[in-house]
This record gives C-alpha cells, structure tokens and sequence, in this order.
C-alpha cells in the first residue's frame, strides 16, 4: 500500500473559491468586504513571512487587509489599546495578533482582550467553549482546516477512533474537540501517555502537532488510516519535515498530508473564512 497524498494547496484553493464566492455575493446585496487586522509585534523573521502570507491571501479573495505594526518594545498598554480601538472599530471584523509576542507582553491577556465576535483565530476562550459544548462559531484554524483536508478524502468520522498527539491550546486540545463534534472517538496523547505507539497504533485517524521531527515512527500506523501531520520542523540541511516518519507511514497509511504543502496552507484558507463567517455576524 502507498498512500495518496492529501493535497492541502488543493483543499486551501476550493476554500479561497468559496471564500470568493461568499464576498461577491455580500457586495451583490450592497453589503461591504470583510476586514481583517493583522497586528505583527517586533522584527521575527518567521512572523513577517507568516503575515504577509496571510495578507497576500487577503488581497486575492477579497477581504479587506488592515496592517499594524509595532516594535519589539511596544508597552503592554499600547498594545491593548490597539486592540481595543478595533474592537471598537464597526468595519473591522476580525483581530489577528501574531505569536509569539516579546517577553514583556502576556499573550494570554491580549488573546483573551480580542472581542470573541473578532476572534479569527478561533483562540478566545468563548469560542473555544462554544466548541466544547458542540455549538461552534468562530473555529481554531489550524483544526478547523484539518477537519476540512479529512471531509476532502470522504472521512466518515463516526465509528473511527482517532488519536490527536499533542495537547497545545492552538492545535490539539480544539483538535480533539473538532473530531468529537465530527463523531469519532478521541484520545489525545501527551508527553505524559504510556505507550505512544499502541495509542498510534489503534487509530484509524493520525493527527501530530508537537514540533519534533520523527517522533511517530512509521511502523506504529494501522493499516489503511489517515494521517494528518501539523508539525513543521527544519533540519539542519534545511529540508522540512513533519513530525511523523512520512516514507514509512506512506507505505502503511490509505491517506496522509505532506510537508510542507498539507495542513499549512489550510490554516490561513481557515482564517479568511472565519473572517467571512465574522463579517455575517457583524451585518
């Protein structure tokens, strides 16, 4: 068996499509284009790519790109009031603010200062308690797209155990939500689970966002299962990879995502719409 790659570039672009779609019909109705504001802190290498990224999709599917930038030694203060200016702001729709943020600043309490209505990124703690009690509205991205790549290859969920490694507010605590509202049964393994591999190897559904490359051997997935890789780690030869042995686990796997070009571009598919789906709540 050789799996078939899932093809998140694909996945991400019938997202933007509908994304697309969904603004031309508000400005049909003589409704406005949704705005999203990005808040990029200091001068990390890694976040201006991930902004611009993210502004550059913007631009392509319609919605309306509001940057702001500070230095790396913004004040607690001037940014909270930042954010508070455009959660005043009735054309603004959604709040982004890049992680991670410099020492002095707590990213906890600016997360949770973003209006939940605002919350494209799916981090408030409304929204996220809004998916524990299966009545979901704006959605965590990276799990969100996730459960888009699985419904792609016809994912039936219900009577599938799934297992979620990882337990990171952004990624696997809102994943393991996502696949019990879908219907599967969920574990979600940590750094203190007993044995990794028999977990693994239960699952009819993979999902590892950790950050360490190589850590789900390819010879712990079942037969036939799916397996979805967050992770992204850089090699010292400069090579990507995820965090599951993906030459092994394809020879094992019916689907699994490659890296890069897998869960990556579905993150950002997500947030534009999620920032579609805020503008509907703002009209």
């Amino acid at each position: 068996m050789t799996a078939q790659l899932i093809d998140g570039r694909a996945v991400a672009a019938s997202v933007h499509e509908r994304v697309r779609l969904g603004i031309a019909e508000r400005l049909a109705a003589g409704l406005r284009a949704p705005a999203l504001a990005t808040i990029l802190v200091g001068d990390d290498p890694a976040s201006h790519v991930y902004v611009r990224n993210k502004r550059t999709t913007c631009e392509k599917v319609g919605i309306r790109s509001v940057p702001v930038q500070f230095g790396a030694d913004v004040t607690q203060a001037e940014l909270i009031g930042q954010v508070d200016r455009l959660n005043a702001d009735p054309e603004i729709d959604g709040i982004l603010v890049q992680l991670p943020l410099p020492p002095q600043i707590d990213a906890t309490l600016v997360t949770e200062r973003i209006r939940a209505d605002k919350d494209v990124d799916g981090f408030h703690p409304y929204n996220i308690g809004r998916l524990a009690q299966r009545l979901p509205t704006l959605r965590s991205c990276t799990p969100y797209g996730v459960i888009e790549l699985l419904r792609s290859v016809q994912e039936p969920f219900k009577g599938r155990r799934a297992v979620v490694v990882g337990a990171s507010n952004h990624v696997g605590r809102p994943m393991a939500l996502e696949l019990l509202l879908a219907g599967a049964t969920t574990t979600v393994c940590h750094r203190f689970t007993a044995d990794l591999g028999a977990e693994v190897a239960r699952a009819d559904i993979v999902v590892v966002a950790v950050g360490k490359p190589g850590l789900i051997k390819g010879e712990w997935i079942k037969p036939g299962a799916t397996v979805i890789d967050v992770g992204m780690n850089r090699l010292a030869d400069g090579r990507l990879v995820g965090d599951c042995e993906f030459d092994v686990a394809r020879q094992r796997a019916a689907f699994i995502t490659p890296v890069p070009g897998g869960v990556g571009p579905m993150t950002v598919a997500m947030l534009m719409l999620n920032t579609l789906q805020a503008a509907a709540l703002h009209d």
